[in-house]
């Protein structure tokens, strides 16, 4: 990995050298400029940082020359400080590395620093310096020490600190606000707590005020509300001194303000909105970027929002203008001067309020106008008429107002309804079914004829035997698509015998899925380490087993400079070469990933969390150890949340916290505790304390939100929505379900329903605001719903998760009281019940027209029908279409989906093999019955052959079908195809047949295969068969002689030559840290120059821990041995 010049990342240096430090040359005081002495007795005292900004100060107005490299070394030599190149560029590397790993040593050393280093710093840090340092042939790379400095958690922290510390005394103002910037777009946005303010300077010139305004303002998102409303106060403060009004009549508010504010005019009052002059208002809605901005205020309120409108309203500007609404932004979700409005601008409105989706909050109310503003938009005019100009809030239309459509206007409009957004299924059938009596049908060709062309994620839906077919893959046509795992098995293998340069494959799109270990075992140690950031930059595309062959190679070729993380992927004891010395960087590296998807296996994961606590001690002290635990916060006990998080750490370990998705309950409680000791009681919480930890309400009883639900309603409805999707506990569902109630107008209805008189039944409005809470509704409430309003929102509550039987059974009665019996309904109606359906008993269901295989695919999407409803569901297609099981094409089989777990032996063996070849990928995800899934086997050996032949991309591409081989059939298969089993094939393995596994097919399942065995299937297998399973599950290498426990920690290669001689010699280094000496010392041997590998140089010095080095042509790796002399070494590692 040399380059010429060779570039050496993060540490200076310097000197070309001709050897030692004995070169003398005379006067050597006299003769080294005074900047470079200063230098030199810094190295002397160990102060690394600031000689190397003194050596950029000196190389910024002096040229570089050879000698300089010799009066240096001379100078040192005469101060009896004998360093050698080597152990000098090691000890400056090994400073300048620990300061990414301690940052709150840099930022000692930054404040330690003297005026002109600092300013030097931060000028390098505004790359107002040159990108590269040229030193003769040794080049300084300060481009790469700001991306590595950027990029080190806590380091951001500290250059923050620092800069609002001494940078605005030091340089021009405009400077450090854009250091500012600079380091907040590289950080989460937990730097901006609310005690920034008290640090931030008061009196910026006025540019330097904009400039980090917007800064504020881009950051806006990732900022809590407790700091978004001190960041408001600050920016008001300053606008508000420099405002020429003379007293309180007169508003601060001026065009400008409100464009510096931004996004920040949502903290505005309402009294201060109202008081804006009509002048000002109008100059601010004439600026070009003023839609823009608007178009971004995703947080404002109802009421500030109309007295914004109200103002403007009270300028020139017309409101009923069509450039007026265009400038408007969101605040048009809001608009409310309905009355005598013109259709032309109804449809004007609406067309903007296409962006009022992204609001947070309020969506009930934005439907409700929509809704009216349709009724104005087609008041004298047809739907026919209109349709192509109604915008998105034509998803509003029902299924009669649809139905009413000529196939003529659905044609005509199909441009439009095409980019909207929020169809119902049912709606899409009918407007489908409206556009093609209006277009013939034109039959598809080849299915192989340009499977090539396919884009996107529709390439996902390409048959594997399709795929073999096609002749015209290349990387270029890849590049865009998706794949699934199975197709990028086969292309990787293909394309790997087309082309000899791994980058070429390896950076094509999602290619990278297809890697096997034989592909990364046939890498040489110098092709691996050089692609491995392609890999590493694609880790969520790969799988556990894939990480694993990565490590036991990394191990193999460089275990040196391994990535820690990939310590997990090992056996679980490969975690004690993790010294103390080594764990902020282990820390760190594992912080930046899910450790879920990295370790499976429960045992395996406890081994890990101890060694991390073991690394913390069982607390994080501070919000520099918050930043490098990273994605591990999530994974903290819950003993360590409560009282191991020091109360300085908690407000950043809390911004962390939110994003963890799925904490314990020992975890939530634990949150749960902190929260109410650092916040008190939900009931004396702000707005803003609400705001921020929204997340977290989930974890309070029905008692603490109810407060939550009287003072701040929309808050919590928000939280709701934002959490759709998943199962909240029922006391928070509860507490949403009691809020919206309350606030909902409470209107009986004129003509109940009998049974119905005095029930508040749900409205549209409630509805859509409740999502989930709708599962507390009482029966009898839902039977209660008028006609309209169950229509307009069948879909909305056949997607709720959480209805129990009782409801979805007076859901069905409702349904039949507004469309009639079952035998009545079309295929709309079947396809909006969504979870409805479920109620529908097998008479019911032979009742429905079932002709259409869309009907029925939206019947199989439930996987909660019993056998005998989804036999009824599949014969009942099977009368209704006309269609024999022979007949059936490929995309009736991906249709019909889990009710092809109910045919029997001799229905499967009728489906047409040129249909099943093409959807086999898609009924390998069914979970049927073993005889089904034996049968679907063998129907796959007439595509893909004897099963002793499959492929791994065949393996991949059956899925829960591979789970249908006998006994006989999965003793013969390689062991090296075991990985290529989905999880789910696995689970399927009857227990009977699964013990019949060798054990080294057992050890050889892979780390996520493995951890998908069942109980069951475990509890028949033997103990040396157990014992196989506990190596796949610990990623064991099935290659028995590189799988041994290592006995040290891993090392790096000394650099040649001594230590400088000091009247105190330094203790010898490991990995960057001071090693401990071993007991057995034994004598060394040549010396290479080390391996380098990114900023990571092997240090070394006399009298350190026994070493052994497997020596190649022009490097040294380390490696740790216990009792190994390079001789054994050699003999046992001859192969790198």
């Amino acid at each position: 990995m040399s380059q010429e010049p060779r570039t050496y990342f993060l540490f200076l240096f310097l000197f070309l050298s001709h050897g030692v430090a004995s070169h003398r040359v005379p006067d050597s005081r006299q003769d080294l400029h005074p900047l470079l002495q200063k230098m030199a007795e810094e190295i002397i005292d160990g102060s690394y940082l600031n000689a190397l900004l003194d050596l950029i100060q000196f190389q910024s107005s002096h040229g570089w020359t050879a000698n300089l490299s010799h009066r240096v070394l001379a100078y040192l030599n005469s101060r009896n400080v004998a360093f050698t190149i080597p152990s000098l560029q090691a000890a400056v590397e090994h400073h300048l590395e620990q300061r990414l790993y301690q940052p709150q040593k840099l930022l000692e050393d930054l404040r330690e620093t003297d005026a002109q280093q600092f300013c030097t710093a931060m000028k390098c840090l505004l790359e107002d310096k040159k990108d590269l340092l040229e030193l003769e042939d040794i080049v300084i790379d300060l481009r790469e020490i700001r991306k590595q400095a950027f990029q080190s958690p806590g380091v951001n922290r500290s250059l923050f600190v620092i800069t609002l510390e001494r940078c605005f005394q030091l340089l021009n103002s405009l400077e450090c606000v854009e250091i500012l910037g600079r380091v907040l777009r590289g950080s989460s946005g937990s730097l901006l707590q609310p005690d920034i303010t008290e640090k931030l300077p008061q009196d910026l010139c006025e540019d330097a005020f904009k400039n980090l305004s917007a800064v504020f303002k881009d950051l806006y998102d990732q900022t809590s509300a407790h700091s978004q409303r001190a960041l408001y106060s600050w920016m008001t403060g300053i606008l508000q001194t420099s405002s020429k009004a003379t007293d309180d009549s007169v508003s601060w508010v001026s065009a400008e303000n409100l464009w510096i504010l931004g996004r920040y005019m949502v903290h505005l009052s309402f009294e201060e909105i109202v008081k804006i002059s009509p002048v000002e208002i109008g100059l601010f809605i004439s600026y070009d970027n003023t839609t823009k901005l608007l178009d971004t205020v995703y947080d404002i309120t109802p009421e500030l929002a109309r007295a914004f409108l109200e103002r403007i309203s009270s300028s020139s500007f017309d409101m009923r203008n069509t450039s007026t609404i265009h400038r408007l932004g969101l605040l048009v979700c809001f608009y409310d001067d309905l009355d005598l409005l013109d259709a032309a601008v109804a449809q004007v409105l609406l067309h903007q309020m296409i962006k009022c989706s992204h609001l947070r909050g309020f969506q009930a109310g934005v439907q409700q106008l929509k809704a009216e503003l349709l009724d104005i938009a087609t008041m004298n005019q047809t739907l026919n008429e209109t349709l192509g100009s109604l915008s998105d809030a034509v998803v509003g239309l029902t299924h009669s107002q649809l139905e009413s459509l000529s196939p003529e206007a659905v044609h005509g409009a199909i441009s439009t309804l095409n980019q909207v957004s929020g169809w119902a299924k049912s709606q899409v059938i009918i407007l489908s079914a409206k556009y093609l009596a209006h277009e013939k049908m034109i039959e598809a060709g080849d299915a192989t004829s340009g499977i090539v062309e396919i884009q996107g994620a529709f390439f996902k839906e390409v048959s594997l035997f399709d795929l073999r077919r096609e002749p015209g893959f290349n990387t270029t046509v890849l590049k865009e698509k998706e794949l699934r795992r199975s197709q990028a098995l086969f292309l990787y293998e293909l394309l790997s015998k087309l082309t000899r340069r791994p980058e070429e494959l390896l950076s094509t799109g999602q290619l990278v899925k297809g890697v096997t270990c034989s592909h990364i075992d046939a890498m040489s140690a110098d092709s691996f380490l050089a692609h491995f950031h392609y890999f590493e930059n694609n880790l969520s595309l790969l799988s556990p087993y894939q990480v694993n062959c990565l490590a036991w190679k990394y191990w193999e070729v460089s275990r040196s400079s391994m990535p820690p993380f990939l310590l997990t992927a090992l056996p679980a004891h490969y975690l004690a070469s993790v010294p103390a010395s080594q764990c902020v960087p282990f820390l760190i590296s594992l912080g930046k990933n899910q450790l879920d998807s990295l370790v499976l296996d429960s045992h395996k994961k406890n081994s890990v969390l101890r060694k991390v606590q073991q690394c913390l001690n069982n607390s994080t002290a501070d919000e520099y150890v918050v930043d490098i635990v990273g994605k591990l916060l999530c994974h903290l006990p819950a003993a360590v949340l409560h009282r191991g998080v020091s109360a300085q750490a908690w407000a950043t370990a809390l911004h962390g916290l939110r994003d963890c998705p799925d904490l314990s309950p020992e975890q939530k409680a634990a949150v749960r505790l902190r929260l109410l000791e650092q916040r008190g009681l939900p009931q004396n919480w702000t707005a803003e304390t609400t705001k921020d930890l929204g997340p977290f309400l989930v974890l309070f009883s029905g008692d603490e939100l109810s407060s939550i639900a009287t003072k701040f309603p929309d808050i919590l409805q928000q939280t709701a929505s934002e959490i759709a999707g998943t199962l909240p506990p029922e006391e928070f569902l509860w507490a949403v379900f009691d809020s919206v109630r309350n606030s909902s107008e409470k209107s009986p209805s004129s003509a109940p329903s009998p049974g119905c008189h005095g029930v508040m039944a749900p409205s549209s409005g409630d509805i859509f605001k409740l999502a989930e809470a709708n599962a507390c509704w009482a029966p009898q409430d839902l039977l209660c719903m008028e006609e309209h309003t169950f229509v307009r929102n069948v879909e909305l509550l056949g997607a709720v998760r959480g209805f129990s039987p009782p409801q979805l059974m007076t859901l069905k009665e409702k349904a039949v009281q507004v469309w009639d019996m079952p035998s009545y309904w079309k295929e709309y109606h079947i396809t909006s019940l969504g979870r409805i359906a479920l109620a529908l008993n097998e008479s019911e269901l032979q009742q429905l027209d079932l002709s259409s295989i869309d009907t029925v695919a939206s019947l199989s999407r439930q996987t909660e029908w019993t056998p005998g409803q989804a036999k009824s569901i599949l014969q009942g297609f099977l009368e209704d279409s006309g269609y024999s099981i022979q007949d059936l094409k490929s995309f009736h089989l991906v249709g019909l989906g889990t009710t092809l777990c109910t045919m029997n032996v001799t229905e499967i063996s009728l489906i047409r093999i040129s249909e099943f070849r093409v959807v086999v990928a898609r009924i390998g995800t069914l979970l049927c019955s073993i005889h089904v899934l034996a049968e679907f086997k063998r129907k796959a050996e007439v595509v893909f052959g004897d099963p002793t032949q499959w492929s791994s991309s065949v393996l991949q591409e059956l899925g829960t079908i591979a789970a249908g081989l006998t006994k006989e059939e999965l003793q013969m298969l390689d062991k090296d195809l075991m990985p290529y089993f989905q999880p789910s094939a696995i689970k399927c393995l009857p227990d009977e047949i699964f013990k019949e596994l060798s054990m080294e097919q057992i050890a050889s399942l892979g780390p996520e295969n493995a951890a998908a065995v069942t109980p069951a299937q475990r509890r028949q297998l033997s103990m040396l068969q157990l014992q196989s399973l506990q190596r796949a599950l610990d990623g064991a290498n099935t290659r028995s002689w590189l799988d041994t426990p290592p006995s040290a920690s891993p090392t790096r290669t000394p650099s040649s030559g001594s230590p400088p001689a000091s009247s105190t010699p330094p203790r010898p280094l490991l990995w960057g840290h001071y090693s401990r000496v071993r007991e057995e010392q034994t004598a060394f041997w040549e010396i290479k120059r080390p391996c380098h590998m990114g900023s990571l140089a092997w240090l070394f010095s006399a009298g350190s821990s026994a070493q052994d080095r497997v020596v190649s042509g022009a490097c040294a790796w380390p490696f740790s041995v216990q009792a190994a002399g390079p001789g054994v070494w050699k003999q046992r590692h001859s192969r790198l």
